[in-house]
């Protein structure tokens, strides 16, 4: 909801949107070894209120690229979308979508299209004629068995992020489950969102914190998160304590105002977005403790 105040009258108005936001890296590559934040330069605020981030990436595929291809060359030349083939299915499979065939089946699957089909795309018009009586007459709720595969999620994922020594994972990651949950069952205009919403779901958010918080190796790295710091911003941190504690060895000075720090930081070519951050940073892991204003004491030596 948003307030407004005119006239000395206080109202609350409702004011909830829906956002599909898309965004391209600083310098046209994405670079793995950064974070969500870092890559596209956008304020950790504005980031988090997203409830799911995809990263689209580039990497070459023959069969990908051989129908973008065919797309691209059908568009300039007047023909529209083109399908190879049209697709063949008996009564039996045209009465049930394929995504309500709940199954042992991931959902990434069960959205592929076979090998020889295509499909009719909805008209844009009665797209959007469908979403509004969804978003208008249908408010789905979770049933217990979706609340519970929600929970459990959430809970494996603050025991993950806890044990990798960063807590990246907070009720927003909830609070986005289930928006989404009950958008799924709103997709299909039912009042009750089931296991299987909730099922779907996990596996959109497992996708989405795999691009958030995995590194350039692929690995899963928690103490990454769309945020805070990538790798850039952690090698900074070392490299900026190894220089402080190269300088108070020589020089026998624990001490160091802020004007001294950037100084020390600009001699070893550290550079970073949030300098003031990354002092913070090492303040609350116990590198630097903060001894007055503008003033830090090296704790490793």
């Amino acid at each position: 909801q948003k307030q407004l105040t005119q006239a000395g009258i206080v109202s609350s108005l409702p004011a909830r949107t829906s956002v599909v936001a898309a965004a391209n890296p600083v310098g046209g590559h994405y670079n793995r070894g950064k974070t969500v934040s870092e890559n596209l330069k956008m304020g950790s605020a504005l980031l988090s209120r997203f409830d799911v981030v995809f990263l689209l990436l580039d990497i070459p595929d023959e069969s990908h690229d051989r129908q973008l291809s065919e797309h691209v060359m059908a568009n300039r030349v007047g023909k529209g979308r083109t399908s190879s083939a049209t697709v063949t299915r008996s009564s039996h499979e045209l009465e049930t979508s394929i995504l309500l065939q709940h199954s042992a089946m991931p959902l990434s699957e069960r959205l592929q299209i076979p090998a020889g089909e295509s499909v009719d795309l909805i008209p844009a018009c009665l797209l959007r004629k469908y979403i509004s009586y969804a978003r208008q007459y249908v408010h789905p709720s979770l049933s217990p068995e979706a609340a519970q595969t929600l929970q459990d999620f959430y809970l494996s994922l603050r025991s993950q992020s806890n044990s990798a020594d960063a807590t990246p994972i907070t009720t927003r990651q909830l609070e986005s489950l289930i928006r989404l949950t009950e958008a799924r069952a709103k997709l299909e205009l039912r009042e009750m969102a089931t296991k299987n919403d909730a099922e779907d779901v996990v596996e959109i958010m497992k996708h989405s914190l795999a691009d958030t918080y995995s590194d350039g190796l692929g690995n899963l790295d928690f103490e990454r998160s769309q945020l805070g710091a990538g790798m850039s911003q952690r090698s900074a941190a070392k490299r900026l304590v190894n220089a402080l504690h190269s300088h108070a060895q020589r020089t026998d000075q624990k001490q160091f105002d802020l004007q001294t720090l950037r100084s020390i930081a600009d001699k070893v070519n550290i550079k970073v977005m949030d300098f003031q951050g990354l002092l913070s940073s090492l303040n609350e892991q116990g590198f630097l403790l903060k001894k007055g204003p503008k003033l830090y004491q090296l704790q490793t030596i």
